[in-house]
């Protein structure tokens, strides 16, 4: 046996190792075996310059990695932020919120680069046949029309026309109508429309005096020296409408009562009296009664839709769906002792209507807080 039998064939070229994402040698991405770039001869075509391609092509790889880190980063954050409480929920929210974002953001700018400057151009024609139907259609269609008609007797039956017509006219008008109801303040009920800016506690009792803050359920009137207990709650309703619904669906509140260095900036200390504060008890999203309260951390939740707010710093929203704090009612206390409002609230309590907006720059025209 000869040396050359021994021997193994080497092959003149290296086979070419596969990339991720490119077709495997020999084939395209449709699987056929031809690989030469085929240029489509298309009329109107515009190439994009080779260097300007390559410097977006650097841009939409960036931008695709992007995407990638964020997407991991998004899928971290999700295992990593747990909720449990109104704040770890904000945290891991703001975390899969942003981390999504990029993700979406850096994909959607990259295949916009990739489109606009690596793709070539074309300007292309596209012929539209004649959208008139043919003469024998058209001929059934008024045919049929003009038999319709004759059958119904509107052309005959004067009486019924006239009549027709008669009651339609007016309904064209009642959209016209419609859309001007919506600036109610130019209409006659215009008063009546403003009722949802005020509540009773604006009002004054048949003395002339304002009125007391009573406990709801029992109608007690509260002292200021017997509610002194920091961190206590009570649900409150303005005295002599605990049985007028309308009224209570506006008016009602919750007393808490703070030491004085828990109180932050965010509460008008001139609404309050000896560390007590009343904020409406409806809430600013949907309206349900916000109710719960958590010492330890100050904060007020709705069970409905879990907004949270922070009754030490104003009542504003650190949580969930509302999208404004629950409005402060200012207080103080009369000759003896017991605790009344000083007026109404600074803006409209509840959930948002269609003239609230004015109804907030008219507060603040009266410097009010919003």
């Amino acid at each position: 046996m000869t040396d050359n039998e021994h021997e193994i064939e080497q092959p003149d070229e290296r086979v070419p190792k596969r990339v991720i994402g490119t077709p495997a040698p020999g084939t395209s991405m449709l699987g056929t075996a031809e690989t030469e770039e085929v240029e489509r001869d298309v009329p109107g075509v515009t190439l994009q310059d080779e260097a300007k391609a390559r410097k977006a092509e650097k841009i939409v790889a960036l931008c695709f990695t992007i995407t990638f880190l964020a997407a991991i980063a998004f899928i971290i954050s999700y295992v990593v932020f747990q909720v449990g409480s109104p704040e770890a929920t904000g945290t891991s929210t703001f975390a899969l919120g942003t981390s999504l974002t990029v993700a979406i953001l850096g994909l959607a700018v990259g295949i916009v680069i990739w489109v606009r400057q690596i793709m070539p151009k074309y300007s292309l024609v596209q012929e539209r046949h004649t959208m008139a139907s043919e003469e024998d259609d058209r001929a059934v269609v008024s045919d049929t029309f003009v038999q319709g008609a004759n059958e119904s007797g509107f052309v005959k039956r004067k009486l019924l026309r006239r009549t027709l017509l008669l009651a339609a006219a007016p309904l064209g008008l009642v959209p016209l109508v419609l859309l001007r109801d919506l600036d109610n303040s130019k209409m006659p009920g215009a008063k009546f429309n403003k009722t949802l800016r005020h509540t009773v506690w604006g009002e004054t009792t048949k003395e002339g005096k304002p009125l007391r803050l009573v406990v709801e359920g029992t109608g007690q009137p509260i002292r200021a020296a017997d509610f002194n207990s920091p961190g206590g709650i009570l649900s409150v309703v303005p005295e002599g409408y605990e049985h007028d619904l309308n009224a209570l669906a506006k008016a009602t509140l919750i007393l808490i009562k703070f030491r004085p260095e828990e109180i932050k900036g965010g509460t008008n200390r001139n609404w309050t009296h000896d560390g007590i504060v009343a904020y409406s008890k409806i809430c600013t999203h949907v309206g349900c009664p916000a109710a719960l309260y958590e010492q330890n951390t100050h904060h007020i939740l709705c069970p409905c839709h879990q907004s949270t707010f922070d009754a030490a710093d104003g009542a504003k929203v650190i949580f969930g769906p509302a999208a404004r704090p629950l409005p402060q009612l200012p207080i103080t206390v009369d000759a003896e002792g017991y605790l009344i409002a000083k007026g109404d609230f600074p803006v409209p309590p509840g959930p948002s209507y269609w003239e609230r907006g004015d109804a907030e720059a008219e507060a603040r025209s009266k410097g009010g807080q919003a």
